[in-house]
């Protein structure tokens, strides 16, 4: 096993075992994934789930942002106080891929000059769901919390169907 393989982390781990967990879905080809750096994909007919894979690692979350829906796969990944984090392309929001927090920036004191600046959570507003590895092929396991989580929200058929209503028609070329 390779030391990208070996990697394992809240959202993200490995198997050596020859099947992928029973409750899994079948995202795509690692290498597949490691080229195109993200994928979008419907799993279970009702969940938009974002797998990306960055330094040497794979992350599943919802893919649209818990703020607003914005599109996740378009944002800049960034460390933030040691945590890397996801930029909603939107209105900046930062999401760390382990555990779906939201990072804000606080001041201990607004009348203290300079204002000193420190990286605080809002505690998890993303749903991460396990990224499993099997002989090459990625599955994820859905969070099945029963535990509201912001991201929910846009995870419904009615915001889907008005998410494309309000994307714009693709002008044909002539």
């Amino acid at each position: 096993m390779s030391s990208e393989e070996e990697t394992s982390q809240t959202s993200s781990s490995s198997s050596s075992s020859s099947s992928p967990p029973s409750d899994s879905h079948f995202i795509g080809k690692k290498e597949d994934i490691v080229k195109a750096g993200r994928v979008t994909k419907l799993v279970n007919g009702c969940r938009d789930v974002l797998v990306l894979y960055h330094q040497g690692q794979l992350h599943a979350m919802d893919m649209r942002c818990y703020h607003s829906g914005g599109a996740l796969q378009y944002g800049d990944i960034e460390e933030f106080n040691g945590r890397m984090c996801i930029i909603c392309p939107w209105h900046k929001y930062k999401i760390t891929l382990a555990e779906g927090e939201g990072l804000y920036q606080a001041v201990d004191d607004p009348t203290a000059k300079p204002l000193r600046t420190h990286w605080c959570s809002k505690g998890v507003k993303q749903r991460i769901h396990k990224v499993t590895e099997v002989n090459g092929d990625v599955y994820v396991t859905l969070n099945n919390s029963t535990e509201a989580i912001d991201s929910d929200v846009y995870q419904t058929e009615k915001y889907r169907t008005v998410l494309l209503k309000a994307q714009p028609e693709p002008k044909i070329k002539k």
